[in-house]
């Protein structure tokens, strides 16, 4: 079963976070085991807080959902060891309908590629040049279902030379010589005492019936009988041979990883001659085989997104993905589908909410530790309910899970909004809730950091200006904006680089001093800052 990826946006804050988990949560309690919680970027201070608080370890880390080598039904042929007969390997071909082997060493690290192709020029080649090289005895009794006759104290562990089949001859007919050779001959007893005599590497006694009588001879040579023909004998002796004698050496393959995305090995595969590709693992080892025909209708990642529904905000590589389903309260963004998918937007203070609606409506009750969790999520997203993007719905459902939990709203409150920032680094604070935006003919990027006490942060304005200012013109942003949102004060000091005359008619403010000005009841980037810069621009 494929992984379904539930994740928020990037720079997630904590109702990004605890939204993918708590979705992930419910799909799992609903029987729906293949959902899983993922975040794209670092943890801030309060939603690390607000993990180790409740418990919870930080959801998987991702970086792109990219089609890769391992989302593919690539084929997993058998695994041979080198010393397997050539034969068996052609049986398992022909029989298991995958067109190569994998052969392997003891530690499962890929030592070659065993295909048809590769086992039909070695057959040819016998014909021009029938010689068996080093091939284990027992290799060949069981190519030849034979058995060895010689006395019990020569002991052979593999023979070498050339395949002569010995057949009557003329008299006045000059015969080869034996020594060294592999002989197949029948009845004839004189080829036998010649090849004794000669001492050829092995003897082998084709539907013969001297066996009996040259049983239990101790020779040099390997006297071997068996029930085959000569010619279907040598034939199957060099089906003997050890397969790692036809595998194509791993230094030719080229070999592609579990880890490697599809465009990438797609480009590779276009380039090269091979029809078969081996597939390795994070430590070399073997998992399978790839082919073109893989490649044509490719298993895609599944992805939910949380708290977001904009391209530059969402997990890279979306547009290789199969889009499921999306859970936010944004205005709608720029994410299209070639197919309907599940989409949840409503105009509440946090995703959060969303799913904890979810969770009552299919009549499950999160567990005290989620239930507090969830419940923070809620908390810090409408600014202990002063945010305007606030609703109704959002206390009632955060009283509930409070009480689940066994929580004081208040308190959680207090608890959610102390985690210490003002010792970040100005460039760390920045990039912790950073949010970018494409507003008509516009680019923006919009940071926030929530507390209980703004005059620390404000007092650092030079130092985020200068940060500001970098990634202004590394990004070519119009307008970079720092909210630095005050529960207590219920506003928020915007410190910002862009037109200031912009800034006054975006706000309707007069007070604007060193890029710095404090926003009355402005508390939401989603619902204020933002809806007021695209008024701005139409």
């Amino acid at each position: 079963m494929s992984i379904t990826y539930v994740c928020g946006h990037k720079n997630p804050d904590t109702d990004a976070i605890v939204s993918a988990m708590s979705f992930a949560a419910l799909k799992t309690a609903l029987g729906e085991s293949d959902y899983t919680a993922a975040r794209l970027g670092g943890l801030n201070d309060e939603s690390s807080f607000l993990l180790k608080r409740f418990g919870f370890e930080p959801p998987m880390l991702l970086t792109n959902v990219r089609t890769q080598v391992r989302d593919l039904d690539y084929d997993i042929p058998p695994q041979l060891s080198a010393d397997v007969p050539i034969r068996y390997a052609w049986d398992l071909l022909a029989n298991s309908g995958y067109k190569s082997l994998l052969l392997t060493r003891e530690d499962g690290t890929l030592r070659g590629l065993v295909t048809a192709s590769r086992i039909a020029e070695r057959d040819m080649e016998s014909i021009q040049n029938p010689v068996v090289q080093e091939t284990p005895v027992y290799n060949i009794l069981s190519a030849l279902e034979g058995h060895i006759i010689n006395s019990d104290e020569n002991l052979f562990e593999s023979v070498s030379g050339e395949v002569i089949i010995s057949l009557p001859v003329p008299p006045d007919t000059a015969a080869r010589p034996l020594a060294g050779a592999i002989v197949l001959c029948g009845q004839q007893e004189e080829v036998v005492e010649r090849a004794l005599a000669e001492k050829a590497a092995c003897l082998i006694l084709c539907q013969s019936d001297l066996a009996e009588k040259y049983r239990g001879t101790s020779s040099e040579t390997c006297l071997i009988v068996t029930p085959y023909d000569a010619w279907r004998a040598a034939r199957m002796l060099y089906q003997a041979l050890p397969v790692s004698r036809v595998a194509e050496p791993v230094d030719n393959l080229v070999c592609f990883h579990l880890d490697d995305y599809l465009d990438d090995v797609r480009d590779v595969i276009f380039q090269s001659r091979f029809r078969t590709y081996p597939i390795l693992d994070a430590e070399g080892k073997a998992v399978g085989t790839l082919s073109r025909y893989h490649l044509v209708r490719p298993n895609r990642k599944r992805v939910v997104l949380v708290d977001h529904n904009e391209l530059s905000q969402a997990v890279p590589g979306l547009e290789q993905a199969e889009l499921v389903g999306i859970i936010d309260h944004h205005r709608l963004g720029d994410v299209q589908t070639g197919y309907p998918v599940f989409m949840r937007n409503e105009p509440v203070g946090s995703t959060t909410t969303i799913v904890a609606s979810m969770f009552q409506e299919n009549g499950i009750m999160p567990n005290g530790p989620l239930a507090g969790l969830m419940a923070a999520a809620i908390v810090s997203d409408t600014v202990l309910f002063k945010s305007p993007t606030s609703t109704p719905r959002d206390h009632r459902l955060a009283e509930r899970l409070a009480r689940i939990a066994g929580l004081d709203l208040n308190e959680l409150g207090k608890e959610v909004f102390s985690a210490g920032t003002a010792d970040k680094p100005a460039r760390q604070l920045l990039l912790t809730d950073y949010k970018e935006f494409h507003l008509a003919d516009h680019r923006l990027a919009v940071s926030q950091i929530t507390t209980m006490d703004s005059a620390p942060l404000v007092e650092r304005r030079e130092e985020f200006l200068k940060e500001m200012s970098e990634i202004q013109k590394k990004n070519r942003y119009d307008f970079v904006l720092l909210m630095i949102t005050d529960v207590l004060k219920e506003g928020t000091e915007l410190i910002f680089l862009g037109d200031e005359e912009a800034i006054r008619q975006a706000f309707g403010v007069s007070q604007v001093k060193d890029h710095h000005v404090f926003l009355k009841g402005v508390m939401s980037r989603k619902k204020q800052v933002v809806p007021a810069m695209t008024l701005l621009w139409g």
